[in-house]
């Protein structure tokens, strides 16, 4: 019993003690405030008023532009022992005095205005700089009156507890902004590239344009200067414009995803994004201070888009805007905090929009993986069904093909028969009726060596149909060799030297019939050459210019007859090579040769024919 009454008196004295220590943390809400000029370097000495922190000041000098000094005081006991200061806002940009001594400044107190809004500030004080007793804290706020200049509330105490409450805002006010940034962008990007591949799917690019832009919006909460504008004005006016245009693109998307094409309403809504845009670039001077008179009643008109959206959703019963709308729901939620915020409703400075980014990203990747799902449903059924489709059309056609391919080789071999017949009657057969002719006409009895050099030229043509038939589709080149062969065996044995000069002839081919005649032209003029010209020399060249065929052959003979100069004269052979040239769709120019004796035959054709 004794035992118990006396545990039971510890725990009270525990109690009393722990209920009489000092609190650990103070927190200084009464302060004095003044107002002066932009370049003010010490406080006035009349004009302060007392203030409440968290204060802001344009409910007080509503038409203030400038800088207003805070000075606050506090006890403090043990001088010795380490103590924190935790600044919890200033906007827009501030110095910090201790005790009369600086110790801290942001770069820019003056236009362009450093912006520090977004992070509170944190001092590890201690002796000398602290004082033991009373201690005092001043403040220059440098801010516009346009976008709430304030100073938040201050705390002082144990230097642990408030530098675990600084990182702790820091984390929530700025790192969690600059990760929902580069979420957004990163998000932006993806969605992005599905559109750049997938054009017809045009709401992934409204998509893709309203992150990019409602993350420039969110840099706000980051940027620490209005780089690479001049003033804060510009600025304001920049991301303020960064936010239409976000909102006019996400309404897009949000009526594409829904399956509704308003064009006229779509190029409207842009129109005026694009203009609110322009303004803000060009007269941020008004469109910055007066930003509130356009975003706000835009903002009205997100949430109206957002909950329709969402009766849509319902009404669907899509799975996809399902999922989609239940990621909307929070965000709007949220956004109705941070609007409160934005708008000094109540003395809050964290905006926590960050902390939704996640939703739109699982959102956004639940439909893209929903649809794409759903698209390889309908490919798997279509292959399924194709499948079917292809081994009934493969039998039978099969069976159709079987019959075409005797069907082809019947009339592939019909038509190499056929095209032997027409070389055989073109050329060998006229070069046998004109032998059995000259046969016919010839003394009775015709010297031996006359009837082997019609043979000779019966053979020689015979050899052209069966090279230019076993060589249908070769080079032109390859084609000339067994010609060249012959005919340079033939000029040589009558004491003619042949030169030949062929130039850019790979890859020429002039088809069967063509490249027939082209020989027997040549073979032509070669012969005349060798049989009447009693030249010494022969040049010949073949060459392609371009898209042109073009072949001479020069003699050192005696040239043409004199009856006929200039002309194709020569009896049958002269009129056979005409022929052949206006078969081939070629020019044949014969005539004496430049500049020395002898016979030119020249022949242009055009490759492309």
């Amino acid at each position: 019993m004794i035992r118990g009454l006396l545990g039971l008196l510890l725990l009270l004295l525990v109690m009393g003690s722990a209920l009489a220590a000092p609190p650990a943390v103070a927190r200084i809400v009464q302060a004095e405030a003044v107002r002066s000029g932009w370049e003010a370097q010490a406080p006035p000495l009349q004009g302060w008023e007392p203030v409440t922190l968290a204060d802001q000041w344009q409910t007080r000098w509503p038409d203030h532009d400038g800088v207003v000094w805070y000075r606050l005081r506090w006890q403090q006991g043990d001088a010795g022992e380490p103590t924190g200061l935790l600044l919890d806002y200033t906007c827009m940009a501030a110095a910090v005095y201790l005790n009369g001594s600086l110790i801290d400044r942001d770069p820019s107190l003056v236009e362009p205005l450093s912006r520090s809004w977004h992070v509170p500030r944190y001092y590890l004080l201690q002796s000398p700089l602290l004082r033991q007793g009373e201690n005092e804290l001043l403040v220059r706020v440098s801010g516009l009156v346009a976008y709430q200049p304030s100073f938040g509330v201050v705390d002082v105490g144990d230097a642990a507890v408030l530098q675990a409450r600084y990182r702790q805002e820091v984390r929530v006010r700025h790192d969690l902004q600059l990760l929902d940034t580069a979420i957004g962008f990163v998000l932006a990007g993806v969605i992005g590239l599905f559109w750049l591949l997938r054009r017809k799917e045009a709401m992934y690019g409204w998509y893709a344009l309203s992150a990019v832009f409602g993350r420039m919006y969110d840099t706000n909460f980051v940027a620490t200067s209005p780089w690479p504008f001049t003033t804060t004005d510009g600025w304001q006016a920049f991301i303020a414009g960064c936010y239409v245009v976000a909102a006019a693109a996400h309404t897009v998307f949000l009526l594409r995803f829904s399956e509704r094409r308003w064009p006229r309403f779509e190029r409207v809504l842009m129109g005026l994004a694009a203009v609110a845009m322009a303004a803000a670039l060009l007269w941020p001077q008004w469109m910055g201070p007066h930003r509130n008179l356009y975003l706000v009643p835009l903002i009205a008109f997100l949430y109206v888009v957002s909950f329709t959206f969402m009766g849509y959703a319902l009404r669907s019963g899509r799975r996809d805007a399902q999922v989609l709308a239940l990621c909307i729901v929070l965000p709007i939620l949220v956004s109705l905090h941070d609007l409160g915020v934005y708008m000094g409703w109540y003395g809050g400075v964290s905006y926590l929009g960050s902390f939704t980014s996640p939703l739109m990203l699982l959102g956004m990747g639940f439909v893209l993986a929903y649809r794409f799902a759903n698209t390889m449903k309908r490919v798997e059924g279509f292959n399924a069904e194709l499948r079917h489709e292809v081994q009934q059309a493969t039998s039978q056609l099969s069976e159709t093909l079987n019959a075409q391919h005797a069907l082809e080789l019947a009339h592939s071999r019909a038509g190499e028969r056929l095209q032997l017949v027409r070389d055989l009657h073109d050329g060998f057969g006229g070069t046998l009726v004109g032998a059995i002719a000259r046969l016919e006409q010839a003394p009775q009895e015709m010297p031996r060596s006359k009837v082997i050099e019609l043979l000779r030229e019966m053979r020689d043509d015979l050899r052209l149909v069966i090279d230019s038939t076993a060589r249908e589709h070769a080079d032109l080149a390859e084609m000339l060799v067994p010609l060249r062969h012959r005919a340079s065996t033939l000029l040589e044995a009558g004491g003619i030297d042949t030169y030949w000069h062929l130039q850019d002839l790979h890859g020429v081919e002039l088809g069967a019939s063509r490249s027939l005649d082209l020989l027997r032209l040549m073979q032509e003029a070669l012969t005349n050459a060798f049989k009447h010209a009693h030249a010494t020399r022969v040049d010949i060249t073949l060459r392609r210019d371009g898209d042109r065929l073009q072949l001479q052959i020069d003699d050192d003979g005696i040239g043409l007859p004199a009856t006929v100069p200039g002309s194709a004269a020569g009896g049958a052979g002269m009129a056979s090579m005409q022929l052949r040239a206006r078969r081939m769709g070629g020019d044949l120019q014969v005539g004496p040769a430049d500049d020395r004796n002898g016979t030119r035959v020249q022949l242009e054709l055009d490759l492309a024919r």
